[in-house]
């Protein structure tokens, strides 16, 4: 249903004038998908089950360009608050990416590991709390044939408004989950068949030496930690094996983002 407004006070609005605090959102269900590509992406999502539930969006607020350009995909199921640019700002209290946002419900239930029994890579994140390298890692999974992300509790939140807008909506399309008891989940999924692999600047082999070593079969999970600290002691001690990507001397490491990458593109999505 597409509804156009003309006041900034309007109560459909009320939700809008919390997109800033994502403290709230959370507490609320909710997160906010930003930006046509993120939409457009997210109504080609809708009935797929990415998530338990899956994503139900709450409403989508957009400049009457943004609907011109949206209203041919548009679920007719969905609210659409249609307002010109300068009560969706005086809302909303920043400038939006090209003029839409949508207000989606988050899963209200985490996925288990026993739902990754079938997967063939997967990338472990353990205390991540930059957003950009969150939906960077999500964005580069998702192109380089990643099967899931798993959280520790110590990361950012994968649907942070700007993690789902620098993943290009990648969060929204790769299964994720938070793992709340690490280090006995990194022995669950050695259990169920995983090489637990630690991605460090002081890996024990290099990465073209780990991938000689690998059957084609072989399935992983890639466990990558914050720049500047890196993993934690008791992560590296409960891998299989610790893995670097050499770099000249006078770099100590890579970004994160990069890491990852290049890991995943060099070892494939697996058989």
């Amino acid at each position: 249903m597409i509804c156009h407004l003309s006041r900034q006070d309007d109560p459909r609005l009320q939700n809008y004038h919390h997109v800033g605090d994502p403290a709230w959102l959370e507490q609320h269900g909710l997160f906010v998908a930003e930006g046509r590509l993120v939409v457009e992406r997210l109504l080609s999502l809708t009935g797929q089950e990415l998530a338990p539930g899956g994503f139900v969006v709450d409403s989508v607020l957009v400049t009457p360009a943004a609907l011109r350009a949206l209203e041919p995909g548009l679920d007719p199921a969905w609210l659409v608050l249609v307002a010109e640019p300068a009560i969706v700002e005086g809302v909303t209290g920043f400038k939006f990416h090209r003029g839409c946002l949508a207000l989606v419900r988050r899963p209200t239930e985490l996925l288990p590991l026993s739902a990754f029994a079938h997967a063939r890579r997967l990338i472990l994140l353990e205390a991540v709390g930059n957003p950009d390298n969150i939906g960077g890692i999500f964005r580069s999974a998702t192109a380089l044939g990643a099967d899931a992300v798993l959280l520790n509790p110590a990361c950012g939140d994968p649907f942070y408004r700007k993690a789902v807008r620098t993943s290009m909506g990648a969060v929204l399309r790769l299964p994720s989950t938070r793992v709340d008891r690490w280090l006995p989940g990194l022995a669950t999924l050695r259990d169920m068949g995983f090489a637990i692999v630690a991605l460090s600047p002081t890996g024990e082999l290099t990465l073209e030496a780990f991938l000689a070593t690998l059957s084609a079969n072989a399935r992983l999970a890639l466990v990558a930690g914050a720049e500047g600290y890196g993993l934690s002691t008791a992560t590296i001690a409960a891998a299989d094996v610790t893995v670097r990507i050499p770099v000249d001397p006078l770099s100590d490491s890579l970004n994160i983002v990069v890491a990852v990458s290049i890991a995943l593109s060099r070892l494939g999505p697996g058989a």
